[in-house]
């Protein structure tokens, strides 16, 4: 009985926990870089199937990662600049 209302519960809050992702392709590029920047850190969808984790800097990067500019879609132009947390390019040659 117990581990049924266990799986009664379980079942009830995982809606709750699902989060719905900010599509970046509905805010204009001022309101994208808004949400970043009162947030530090957000997941947004860019495409019909894609989506990614944009930073305010690097301190919302995860070692060994560092901010790297890029551009993503919004509602008012295809090269909004922000920033996303990427590998750090290695320069091998001297």
């Amino acid at each position: 009985m117990r581990s049924l209302f266990f799986a009664v519960a379980l079942v009830a809050a995982t809606p709750a926990m699902a989060q719905h992702r900010v599509d970046a392709r509905q805010l204009d590029c001022e309101s994208v870089q808004a949400l970043i920047d009162d947030n530090g850190a957000v997941v947004l969808t860019t495409g019909r199937f894609t989506y990614d984790r944009y930073v305010v800097d690097g301190r919302f990067c995860y070692s060994p990662d560092v901010a790297r500019y890029t551009t993503i879609p919004s509602a008012d132009t295809n090269q909004c600049p922000v920033y996303r947390c990427d590998q750090p390019l290695l320069d091998f040659y001297d």
